[in-house]
């Protein structure tokens, strides 16, 4: 990077972070009024957020009349400009008031119990509602890791390391020393956090059905479990426009447990699947989960490979 290009990334770091301080402050009602108004928008404006959110939606679910998948995907769009907005909130609102945000918390039993009989917890994140207030709410009540890879945007690095860790999460790196950081919160019976539904480099998934359709997904799961036997959940903070969050922990599907990483894959997916039925418009459509084909895949040398160190 040239010296022109790093004073612009400093210049774009410092005036995003203003914005996020900016609204830290802000009430819930005001960022809802204000993404509502941003949102549509977006829609409007983004060709690139509006077209994939489409496609996604009409692959995911495809009885549903036009009429209905666009509406979707402008509620879908909505919330993901709200939870854009919630970041500040999140990374840099006073800790009291985004612990009292958290109006409901379903299914903390499931973390409570895998403690108590001495196994760690792992817990599927999937983009859903506001993710930074999940992170939140389980660094300030559980011993917790994630994986963390920083931004394209340099210089926001350590305002949003900040922000996540400012509740006590250990962030570890994507590769294999990060992988190891987790294997060792599991076996002290801690909780980690993993994104189920990034789609990995090749040879670091296999391809399972999500919504009916093949996703090529991570493998990383079935070999943490095998190695800690720790309990899988998945953790989403539901936007209560307006007014807060409702986190949520569901029992993972049982296929999770399973050794052979297809199986555990589709018990991933699935367990995704559930989360996003709690209120499809605030899933992250606008991701392209189905990049990857099988037709791409064959004839990779590296696509069966998956090494966990």
């Amino acid at each position: 990077m040239d010296a022109g290009e790093s004073r612009s990334s400093a210049f774009m770091a410092r005036a995003i972070a203003t914005l996020w301080r900016s609204l830290a402050g802000r009430r819930l009602t005001t960022l809802w009024r204000l993404a509502r108004l941003v949102g549509p928008l977006v829609e409007r404006l983004s060709r690139r957020e509006r077209q994939v959110t489409r496609t996604n939606l009409a692959e995911v679910y495809p009885s549903r009349q036009p009429a209905e998948r666009h509406r979707l995907c402008r509620q879908s769009l909505t919330h993901s400009t709200a939870t854009m907005l919630e970041l500040g909130f999140a990374w840099m609102g006073a800790p009291e008031r985004v612990e009292a945000a958290i109006l409901a918390v379903h299914g903390r039993e499931l973390l409570d119990e895998a403690r108590a009989e001495g196994r760690g917890v792992i817990v599927l994140a999937p983009h859903f509602g506001n993710w930074e207030v999940l992170n939140f709410w389980l660094s300030g009540h559980f011993p917790f890791t994630a994986m963390y890879e920083p931004p394209k945007l340099a210089p926001l690095d350590p305002i949003i390391r900040q922000g996540r860790e400012r509740r006590g999460a250990h962030l570890v790196p994507t590769n294999a020393r990060g992988v190891a950081a987790l294997l060792k919160a599991l076996k002290r019976c801690e909780a980690v956090g993993i994104l189920p539904d990034q789609e990995p480099d090749w040879g670091s998934g296999v391809f399972a059905p999500f919504h009916e359709r093949l996703a090529y997904t991570a493998t990383l799961l079935p070999k943490l479990v095998a190695r800690t036997e720790a309990r899988v959940v998945t953790g989403v903070a539901l936007r209560l426009p307006g007014k807060g969050y409702a986190v949520h922990f569901l029992a993972a599907d049982e296929r999770v447990y399973s050794a052979d990483e297809i199986t555990s894959a589709t018990g991933v997916n699935a367990s995704v699947e559930a989360a996003i039925a709690l209120d499809p418009a605030q899933y992250q459509w606008e991701y392209k989960r189905f990049r990857k084909t099988p037709q791409e895949a064959e004839g990779r040398p590296d696509f069966k490979r998956f090494r966990l160190y």
